[in-house]
């Protein structure tokens, strides 16, 4: 089944739904994915968007029987524009996260997992050059020597280093992955969507050498300017929780 999009409030899901091989990806949830990811972007009262899965394994990757066969979009531009999408982003991991999709989930703002998972990049046993924004995101998220260690070695690594490299951001028992998969949603929508989405866009673009200074003035200057700037200071000074509406 391909991958499916959910809405409640101010949190987008997107599940990948093929458990039973590993929710590999197929070159049709290539074009479905970049497709809920779009259509999510365009939904301003989205603040937040959430990619997880069913069954035993987050993701194993693309289909290696398929690479090379034809498509509507790389897999590079599929974990691009979710890199790139307007919400911000959060991977709920749960089993294995193999080959590709462990950009796809480094391509998230926040990724979440529970003991028990493992990953590795077994690009070089494969034959395969990895693209260009997949090796920066590595070397941007986890640094240039874990980089070099996944990619030139193809070992897998388990929970714990997962946590202790960058790959996780926040690790919790596994009964507790939803509940705190839930609070960190919930504290994102809470936030005032000029700033929240603003920083999180150009926090991305200096991750990679890209950023855009008047494009980060521009948000700097609509931000300040805003209604929720004012609501923001008015209700610290009320000690009461703000009521942001985005303008």
């Amino acid at each position: 089944m391909t991958p499916e999009l959910t809405l409640h409030d101010h949190v987008a899901t997107i599940t990948l739904r093929r458990p039973e091989q590993s929710n590999r990806l197929e070159p049709a949830d290539l074009a479905v994915l970049s497709e809920h990811v779009m259509a999510v972007n365009g939904m301003h009262d989205v603040l937040v968007l959430k990619i997880q899965s069913t069954g035993k394994y987050f993701c194993s990757g693309f289909d290696i029987n398929q690479i090379g066969e034809a498509r509507t979009i790389a897999f590079d531009e599929l974990v691009n524009v979710v890199e790139d999408a307007r919400p911000v982003t959060i991977a709920v991991i749960q089993g294995g996260v193999y080959g590709g999709a462990t950009d796809l989930a480094m391509a998230c703002d926040f990724r979440i997992g529970a003991p028990g998972v493992d990953m590795f990049m077994p690009a070089a046993r494969l034959g395969l050059h990895f693209y260009q924004r997949g090796l920066e995101r590595y070397v941007s998220r986890l640094g240039l020597d874990t980089a070099k260690r996944l990619f030139l070695t193809a070992e897998k690594i388990d929970a714990a280093e997962m946590r202790a490299c960058g790959f996780l951001t926040q690790l919790v028992p596994a009964d507790e992955l939803v509940a705190a998969t839930d609070k960190l949603s919930d504290t994102l929508a809470a936030m005032a969507p000029i700033a929240l989405l603003g920083m999180k866009k150009h926090l991305n673009r200096i991750g990679r050498g890209a950023l855009d200074v008047q494009d980060l003035q521009k948000d700097m200057a609509r931000a300040a300017a805003s209604a929720d700037i004012r609501e923001g200071a008015t209700a610290w000074a009320e000690r009461r929780t703000p009521r942001f509406t985005g303008h």
